[in-house]
């Protein structure tokens, strides 16, 4: 009698302790589903969708990384800087070496026009040497460092980003409102149409350009900078309606 006893202690026992492990991945995997469907949303630029879902998520699982990190893009989509910070702080508590939530945390802060703190985070990101793509922080301590028009640092982070990627849109674009800032419209302007003959459909080139015949009072060749920046871009897009607001002011 005591023998079965035992016998059935111990399976109670087993049985008790498997019961929440077996909950808990049941758990975990609906909420990686719900926040894979988030995480389209977020692709799509629906902000609202996606930060409805992974708030789901996270009343499910809300101590994953992964999440947090995702939901800290969502806030960032809907410009709750603040939310964000949190969100990628508490990634990072979670999994101290989710450098890709470390470097969301620098981007957010950048955002928020925090520049020093900015710089911080990401000069934290470029201390990973497995990092695989270093050029997002160096160009974006590029652009914190031009913003604080400190125009030498910033030009030397954008060329940086540069040799890792040639071509990488941020620090093109970063390099060419440099140029501009600093007087350097001509340079801007031959720049700029080197890199539109490699990539004739990036629009924000487009839009510098632009900028940049404003800058040096050459009106026509705005005009027709901006026009094709209308083609190029939604049209319930920022980026339309400051061409055509460009376009009316220069007509």
């Amino acid at each position: 009698m005591k023998t079965k006893l035992y016998i059935l202690v111990c399976i109670c026992t087993v049985m008790a302790s498997c019961t929440p492990t077996a909950q808990t991945q049941k758990q975990n995997k609906i909420a990686q589903a719900i926040k894979k469907e988030g995480d389209v949303f977020q692709a799509q630029g629906n902000y609202t969708a996606a930060l409805t879902k992974l708030l789901d998520a996270e009343k499910i699982a809300p101590d994953d990384p992964y999440i947090q990190n995702s939901l800290g893009l969502a806030y960032m989509g809907k410009k709750k800087e603040d939310m964000a910070v949190q969100a990628f702080h508490k990634a990072l508590a979670l999994k101290p070496d989710y450098t890709e939530a470390l470097n969301n945390l620098g981007a957010a802060y950048l955002r928020d026009e925090k520049w020093d703190i900015a710089i911080k985070t990401f000069n934290k990101v470029l201390e990973d040497i497995t990092y695989p793509t270093p050029h997002y922080p160096l160009a974006n301590i590029g652009w914190a460092q031009m913003e604080q028009n400190n125009y030498p640092l910033a030009q030397k982070y954008f060329l940086n980003a540069l040799r890792e990627v040639p071509g990488f849109i941020q620090a093109v674009h970063g390099l060419a409102q440099l140029y501009i800032r600093t007087g350097q419209t001509d340079r801007a302007i031959a720049y700029l149409d080197q890199n539109i003959k490699r990539y004739p459909d990036t629009v924000i080139f487009h839009a510098d350009l632009a900028q940049a015949y404003e800058a040096c009072g050459q009106v026509r060749q705005a005009i027709k900078a901006w026009q094709v920046v209308m083609q190029l871009v939604p049209e319930n897009s920022s980026l339309y309606f400051k061409a055509e607001q460009r376009l009316f002011d220069l007509q």
